[in-house]
């Protein structure tokens, strides 16, 4: 099966490329270290050390793999120099809610979003309601809260 295009901001790629220099240089030998000591304890049977140790080793493992097929898919977005007329990864948007207050959402990959931080997927609904569009341009977003309402107001 083909791998789709992992969308990533200069600064997303940078990130993930530092954690996964962590988890090779770091973690590995760590969690190395962990199982080891736990063997030293004696029998790996009923070694609730080693058996700790053994599932962090499979998940900083498949993290590893899940970030080096990201990578490798990766399509880094620009830094745009000047403002855009459309609405793309990588653009900083702000909008008019319904109720007439401002949000501002950057639109990035699926593999750095954070909504918290207002770093939104162009997957998302959000996301994909935004993307293609223009300032003052209106779009309505179903979410599971219910239909909610952006007008755009600047993109960047």
């Amino acid at each position: 099966m083909a791998e789709r295009s992992q969308y990533l901001t200069p600064e997303g790629l940078d990130e993930l490329e530092k954690e996964l220099d962590h988890l090779r240089t770091v973690k590995r030998k760590e969690i190395a270290d962990k199982i080891y000591q736990a063997k030293e304890l004696g029998t790996t049977v009923n070694n609730a050390e080693y058996d700790d140790a053994k599932r962090e080793q499979s998940f900083v493992e498949g993290r590893i793999r899940e970030l080096e097929s990201i990578l490798i898919h990766a399509k880094v977005v620009p830094h745009e120099t000047s403002p855009s007329e459309w609405v793309k990864v990588g653009s900083r948007v702000r909008v008019i809610t319904q109720d007439g207050g401002e949000e501002t959402f950057t639109i990035v990959g699926s593999a750095e979003a954070h909504p918290l931080e207002a770093r939104i997927s162009n997957e998302s609904p959000v996301g994909k309601a935004l993307l293609g569009k223009k300032v003052g341009e209106e779009v309505q977003v179903v979410t599971p809260g219910g239909v909610t309402i952006y007008t755009i107001r600047a993109v960047e």
